[in-house]
């Protein structure tokens, strides 16, 4: 008689490494303002890199704690956990970080897109429309919800491309 193998959860992989996504984030965010990279936006998509890698490794631990397969749906469902537990994270973490402890780091992100405006050569009424549009987004609660959003965004996108590569499908199946 053959032993049946019990799979992992997709949640409780998911779940394990958006904790793992949510405190790298935390990191991330505390290294760029600290050095003054805030502007920096090749440094910004770097950290989709660090998503990338959290994914691959999420979808291998599933893979080795399991029968050693895994759908290309299972690689997704792994991924929107991901994000979406490790932008629960890392949003909260930064709404708190720019409400209560830099408190300037949005007026540095807006100092930032004036400058990047007026290198743009946009006109000073020109700069001062698109101010007052972004200054919309700009506040700790639209940073909280459009991390929240983009992050699982992102993490699903990345996800997807991920499971293309990583997915393993059963023999009887293929």
């Amino acid at each position: 008689m053959e032993e049946e193998i019990e799979l992992p959860s997709l949640r409780s992989i998911g779940v394990k490494f958006g904790i793992i996504a949510g405190l790298l984030g935390i990191m991330f965010t505390i290294v760029i303002d600290v050095t003054g990279n805030l502007g920096n936006q090749g440094l910004q998509y770097s950290g989709l890199i660090i998503t990338l890698a959290v994914v691959f490794f999420a979808h291998r631990e599933y893979k080795n704690n399991g029968d050693g397969f895994m759908n290309y749906g299972q690689g997704v469902g792994i991924g929107a956990w991901i994000g979406l537990v490790g932008s629960v994270i890392s949003s909260v973490f930064t709404y708190v970080y720019v409400s209560f402890i830099n408190t300037e780091y949005v007026s540095t992100l807006k100092d930032i897109q004036r400058m990047k405006m007026e290198e743009q050569g946009l006109s000073d009424a020109q700069i001062d429309q698109a101010m007052e549009i972004t200054g919309a987004f700009m506040t700790p609660v639209a940073l909280l919800g459009m991390g929240l959003f983009m992050g699982v965004l992102f993490t699903v996108i990345i996800a997807l491309i991920v499971s293309a590569f990583t997915k393993k499908a059963r023999p009887e199946l293929v």
